[in-house]
């Protein structure tokens, strides 16, 4: 079976590309293990998908189809320091209608599979994963786990930080461990929160309390291994007292919604993100840490400027020269560059114990938060990438 545009990863910043190619003439193919489900309750894995995350998805059809009872807008985000730094974010101050909207992550998948499956132009090959690749000069050669052979001339690894295509393309991956896990649960609160992301810098890590619909929050805690162990190993009860009282008791007593979860936190980089006929998106090219809230913000940025690109081009133009990979490459260069660069500094910088540091740290907080100006172009750039 031929193809023009093959993608091997069906998570959210693969799909989404599958989708934004329904309006070219391209043979697209996705081929993915699992198909997406919805779990019982409220998923544990949630996004802040910002508002130029949000615009593509409004562009390739799907965020018009998400239950807005699902959803959540952060109108305000309150951030705490270690010691007695603060800084606060408004939308309203920044003109803007919200710093981000919260959705759950098997909520997007699932309306982008169900869009999938009625695209003319999509072929979806799931369960099944890659066997085999082989590089030729025309096209790519996949050999799927049933034996059956698919040829693209443009594929495109969407398949996670554990990239099977990377490694079997043999494309070099620098990671650094943070040596750190991000523990995740649901709750309910006793109180309302307003719309208002919160976030403390802590001794034992970075902990985020994310509004989710009606009086329930979403938690994620950036915590040291053996911290994040303990924290797993409590029942829920336990959990929801700790989480409240590591927020100060900010929305009164919480309630476990769901039993906590966690996934490795570790820098990706990965030089090469393009060869002939071979490009990487999301997390097989780069992964965060979850403090700036921007992981899957940058997979869709990936996936709206390759669609474009493949969109743009004449019937005739092949997808997979590497000219035209690497005008992407170089479109897409800075921003996770600058992200990476932005959020492993400040875990860095807030992990050092040394007083001196720790004065600064709280004091440059507190001082971006008397200028107004200064805040409102922070808001702009984390919304839209440019200020």
């Amino acid at each position: 079976m031929e193809f023009d545009v093959l993608i091997v990863g069906g998570g959210l910043a693969g799909a989404s590309l599958a989708v934004a190619l329904r309006g070219t003439q391209r043979r697209v193919a996705v081929v993915e293990p699992r198909a997406p489900q919805r779990p019982a309750g409220w998923d544990q894995r949630i996004y802040a998908i910002s508002p130029a995350s949000r615009a593509y998805l409004d562009d390739i059809g799907i965020w018009a189809h998400l239950d807005p009872s699902r959803l959540a807008p952060v109108r305000e985000m309150a951030i705490f320091g270690d010691v007695d730094g603060h800084l606060h974010f408004s939308a309203y101050e920044a003109g803007l209608a919200e710093l981000a909207c919260i959705v759950e992550s098997s909520h997007m998948q699932v309306e982008m599979w169900e869009t999938l499956r009625r695209q003319h132009n999509v072929s979806l090959f799931s369960p099944a994963s890659a066997r085999s690749i082989t590089p030729g000069e025309q096209s790519v050669a996949i050999e799927l786990d049933d034996g059956r052979v698919l040829r693209t001339r443009l594929l495109v690894a969407a398949d996670g930080a554990n990239s099977v295509v990377r490694e079997t393309l043999g494309i070099a991956a620098r990671t650094t461990p943070y040596n750190e896990l991000g523990v995740v649960a649901n709750f309910t609160c006793e109180r309302p929160h307003d719309g208002i992301a919160r976030q403390w810098f802590r001794d034992d890590g970075v902990l985020a309390w994310l509004p989710l619909p009606g009086n329930r929050v979403s938690m994620v805690w950036s915590a040291p291994d053996a911290h994040a162990q303990t924290l797993l190993a409590l029942d829920p009860r336990a959990l929801a007292d700790a989480v409240a009282s590591a927020g100060g008791h900010a929305l009164g007593q919480l309630t476990a919604e769901s039993e906590a979860a966690a996934f490795a936190l570790r820098l990706m980089r990965v030089d090469e993100i393009v060869r002939e006929r071979v490009v990487l998106i999301g997390d097989a090219a780069h992964t965060i840490h979850p403090l700036s809230g921007h992981g899957i913000n940058l997979g869709f940025g990936d996936a709206a400027a390759l669609a474009a690109r493949i969109a743009a081009l004449p019937a005739w133009r092949d997808p997979g020269e590497l000219a035209v990979l690497r005008a992407y490459a170089r479109e897409r260069a800075e921003e996770p560059r600058l992200l990476q660069g932005v959020t492993d500094a400040l875990d860095r910088l807030f992990k050092t114990r040394h007083p001196l540091l720790r004065f600064a740290r709280n004091s440059g907080m507190n001082l971006t938060d008397r200028l107004p100006v200064l805040r409102s172009a922070l808001v702009r750039y984390a919304t839209s990438g440019k200020f």
